[in-house]
């Protein structure tokens, strides 16, 4: 029997689980397993904002495909088209022409991007928060504004560079900016020029709560310790311009910034746009509690789905609800979904995914933190510790669980590095002005023989 290939469409947290449990649980003559994603490392997201912050190093917070999937096909590139049909997906590789590979199982895992909004000036001016290099980027531009702060003499030019502003109250919005505040106000004491008075962060969430995942207390608990660190927290109040860096606001209020993140929630994959699969009104992928995708009443055989991408029935919950978006409910969907493909392959049934969400976990910065898990409510000390434990265990491989508890153990002993290292996002620039002077003339026209004097 010709073994089955899977195709993954995506190395994200079901991607690269999925993929994985796959190439253990099923032998070289059972399935192939082909991984398609344009990065090669899989970005473990509720680290980026202690990698923005200096806590853990930018590369301890990616795990790379190639090393990790080494029973797995790797191939560097973008889905472009899913024809499932044909049982064909059409992929563009880094370089070269497309490609098609053709599959008998495939994964449309291919995750979330950010949701954004029409509002003037914010394609020009801000800056997401889901990758590696948005949080690098970030870190360096924070610290690049104090550099611009302490070397002007303009009040202007030192207001607008120390004000930050951040959109979305959810966990990435709340995270990056608590950690990122940390991280500035450390840095202040090698800047006599500052003081953490002069810095201004401005949290802007259109609803009237934070942290809607965790009950009203703790979102009302995180409130009050942000105020307690001097923040401006703008609830009910919504982004409507950022045109040159001037912020205006459904409040009224208008001021100018050079730090504009935007983290106001997610949406599925525009990847799935160029697929036959069938989708909800929110452009989800229809999926049943097996994590088969569903087209009506009928089940899309070989195909499957999970994550950020995908409707996934909540069983846990009322009828009618959806799992949320959340890694804890992806890393268990992938391992579901891979023992399900394996089951169907060796001609069995699949089973439901089934799991009750045990709560959240936040850092607001070092050693401080909310958590409500399993219905127990944890503030400060333990509930920052308890952040750090549970996304330790969950981040894969036993190397970059060593290497992220390494960074935290010198973090205790030594003091965070602040420097910015924004050379990084234009490493050409210097070089490119020092051969400026030196670039070759045109080469003059040869002269022709007849030209030639005698």
């Amino acid at each position: 029997m010709n073994p089955q290939r899977i195709l993954v469409v995506g190395a994200g947290h079901v991607g690269l689980y999925a993929a994985l449990r796959l190439s253990k649980k099923l032998g070289s003559r059972e399935a192939e397993v082909i991984v398609v994603d344009p990065q090669p490392h899989m970005t473990y997201q509720p680290f980026l904002p202690e990698a923005a912050a200096g806590n853990i190093s930018p590369r301890h917070s990616v795990v790379p495909l190639r090393r990790e999937l080494d029973r797995c096909t790797v191939v560097a590139g973008a889905v472009t088209k899913v024809e499932h049909g044909r049982r064909t997906a059409t992929v563009q590789p880094i370089i070269g022409p497309p490609r098609e590979i053709e599959y008998d199982h495939i994964v449309v895992a291919p995750g979330s991007v950010s949701r954004t909004l029409p509002i003037p000036g914010l394609h020009e001016q801000g800056i997401g928060f889901k990758t590696i290099g948005e949080a690098i980027y970030l870190r360096n531009h924070v610290l690049d504004r104090l550099d611009v702060a302490a070397a002007t003499t303009d009040p202007d030019t030192r207001r607008c560079a120390l004000t930050f502003v951040f959109v979305g109250g959810g966990y990435a919005g709340i995270e990056a900016l608590a950690e990122m505040e940390d991280m500035a106000r450390d840095a202040l004491r090698y800047y006599p020029e500052l003081k953490p008075d002069d810095m201004r962060w401005v949290l802007v969430e259109a609803t009237q709560r934070v942290l809607p995942e965790v009950d009203r207390d703790m979102g009302a608990y995180t409130v009050q310790q942000l105020l307690k660190r001097n923040m401006d927290i703008r609830l009910d109040t919504r982004l409507e311009s950022c045109v040159d860096g001037l912020v205006k606001l459904s409040d009224g209020d208008s001021f100018r910034s050079d730090t504009i993140v935007w983290t106001a929630g997610v949406k599925p994959s525009p990847i799935l746009d160029h697929t036959d699969l069938p989708r909800d009104n929110r452009g989800r992928v229809t999926c049943l509690p097996t994590l088969q995708v569903v087209d009506g009443d009928r089940v899309v055989e070989g195909a499957w789905s999970a994550g950020d991408c995908a409707a996934v029935p909540d069983l846990t919950g009322p009828p009618g609800t959806y799992c949320s978006p959340s890694a804890q409910h992806a890393v268990r969907q992938a391992a579901r979904m891979a023992d399900n493909i394996r089951a169907v392959i060796r001609g069995r049934l699949p089973s439901n995914y089934k799991h009750k969400h045990a709560g959240s976990v936040a850092s607001l910065g070092l050693h401080k933190g909310v958590a409500q898990v399993y219905g127990i409510k944890l503030t400060g000390f333990p509930a920052w510790f308890m952040h750090r434990t549970y996304h330790m265990s969950r981040i894969p491989s036993l190397n970059r669980k060593v290497r992220v508890v390494v960074d935290w153990t010198l973090a205790f002993f030594l003091k965070r590095e602040v420097v910015a290292l924004g050379q990084l996002h234009d490493p050409r620039e210097e070089f490119s002005v020092a051969t400026s002077s030196t670039r070759p003339s045109p080469p003059e026209k040869e002269r022709s023989k007849a030209d030639a004097p005698i």
